[in-house]
C-alpha cells in the first residue's frame, strides 16, 4: 500500500499542476480570445509600413488594452511577414486573433470619397487627400501632368472634365494615379449610349456638355432653374451670339467673389472672356454637379435669349426673349445692387 505521506503529496503535486494549468490556459486563452480592441475605431496603416510601424501606431492612438499580447500574438502568427497597408476597421469587441487574422488578411474597409461644390484643381486635390492616402501635392502633380489628360485622349483644358462630383468607395491606401484612372472608368460610365445620344443632339462632345454644365451650375443654385439656363445658352450657340456669361469671366479673371460684373471685366483678354469670344470656352470653369450636365442634356425649349437676377436676391432669375425686357430686368437688378451698396 502506498504510503499515506506519499500519496497526499502526489496528490497535491497533481493538484497544483492542475491549478498552474488553468491558470496557464487561461492566461494564454485572454492573450489569444479575449477582447483587446478599446472602442470601435478605424486603424490607418500607410503605404510601407512594416510590423514595428503597425504597433505604434496601435499604441499611440490607443486602439487596445494590451500591446504586448497583440505583439505576441502576432508574432506567433507570423504577421510581420504580412503587413498591408490600408483602413481597417476594429469593432469593440475584437479580440487579438481577430484584430490580427484581418490585417494579415489585408481585407481593409473602403472609405466614401466624397466631392462636390468645388471650382479648382486645388480644391479636388484638397478635398480628396484628406480622404485618401495620397496627398494634394501628388494629386497635384498628376492633376496638372498634360501627358496624363493625352493618355485619356483629353486636353489639359478638358481635363477635369472627368472628375463627376458625386460619392465613391475606394481603399485608402489609393495612389493619386489610381484615383485618376478610377475617375476616368466612372466617367465612362457615366457617359452611357443614352446621354452621348442626347450630347449628339445638341452638336456637342461630353467635354462641351461638360464646359456648358459648368456654367450653368455657376449661374444658379437650384436645380429646377438649370434646364432654362441651359436653353437660353443653347439658342445663343446655335444663334451664333456671345455667351455672355459673367461666371467666364470671374474664371478668367481668378475671383468667383465678384459680385457685380463691370465693363472692365469684359475687357479681359482671356479664352475664357465669352463676352469678347464666340462659342464655348476651351474647358470646364468648375466641376459641374450631375444635376447641371443632366440639365444641358434635357435642356428647356424656349425663346429666352437672355437673363438677370431677380432683383430680390433670391437666387432665381427673370428670363427675356428682348433686349429691351433684358434692360430693364438688369437696371432693375443694378438699382438693386446700388441700394445694398455692391459695388463689385
Amino acid at each position: 500500500m502506498m504510503n499515506s505521506k506519499l500519496f497526499k503529496t502526489i496528490v497535491f503535486i497533481f493538484f497544483i499542476g492542475f491549478i498552474v494549468s488553468i491558470l496557464l490556459g487561461t492566461r494564454y486563452y485572454n492573450r489569444i480570445y479575449k477582447a483587446n480592441s478599446i472602442r470601435d475605431s478605424y486603424l490607418y496603416i500607410p503605404t510601407g509600413c512594416d510590423f514595428n510601424d503597425v504597433v505604434e501606431i496601435l499604441t499611440n492612438d490607443s486602439l487596445l488594452k494590451n500591446i504586448e499580447s497583440f505583439t505576441w500574438l502576432a508574432l506567433k502568427k507570423n504577421y510581420h511577414n504580412h503587413v498591408y497597408p490600408g483602413r481597417y476597421k476594429l469593432d469593440s469587441l475584437m479580440n487579438n486573433n481577430d484584430v490580427i487574422n484581418k490585417l494579415r488578411s489585408g481585407h481593409q474597409n473602403p472609405v466614401k470619397v466624397v466631392f462636390n461644390s468645388i471650382r479648382t484643381r486645388e480644391q479636388l486635390a484638397s478635398k480628396v487627400s484628406k480622404q485618401i492616402e495620397a496627398d494634394s501635392v501628388s494629386l497635384m502633380k498628376v492633376l496638372n501632368n498634360d501627358s496624363v489628360a493625352f493618355r485619356y485622349a483629353l486636353k489639359p483644358e478638358t481635363f477635369t472634365s472627368i472628375f463627376i462630383p458625386n460619392t465613391y468607395e475606394f481603399w485608402w491606401n489609393t495612389t493619386a494615379e489610381k484615383f485618376v484612372e478610377r475617375m476616368y472608368s466612372e466617367y465612362e460610365r457615366f457617359w452611357n449610349e443614352t446621354r452621348k445620344e442626347k450630347a449628339k443632339v445638341l452638336n456637342l462632345t461630353p467635354e462641351e456638355v461638360t464646359t456648358l454644365a459648368s456654367i450653368v451650375d455657376e449661374e444658379t443654385y437650384f436645380n429646377n432653374e438649370m434646364p432654362r439656363v441651359a436653353g437660353v445658352y443653347i439658342n445663343r450657340l446655335r444663334k451664333r451670339m456671345h455667351l455672355q456669361a459673367d461666371p467666364t469671366l470671374k474664371f478668367a479673371i481668378g475671383d468667383f467673389s465678384i459680385k457685380r460684373v463691370l465693363n472692365v471685366h469684359k475687357q479681359i483678354n482671356s479664352p475664357y472672356n465669352t463676352y469678347k469670344r464666340y462659342g464655348l470656352p476651351p474647358g470646364p470653369i468648375s466641376f459641374p454637379s450631375v444635376s447641371a450636365i443632366d440639365a444641358v442634356l434635357n435642356f428647356e425649349s424656349h425663346s429666352y435669349i437672355y437673363f438677370c437676377a431677380k432683383p430680390d436676391f433670391s437666387g432665381y432669375h427673370n428670363f427675356a426673349k428682348t433686349l429691351s425686357q433684358h434692360n430693364i430686368n438688369a437696371r432693375n437688378y443694378q438699382q438693386a445692387l446700388n441700394k445694398e451698396r455692391i459695388w463689385r
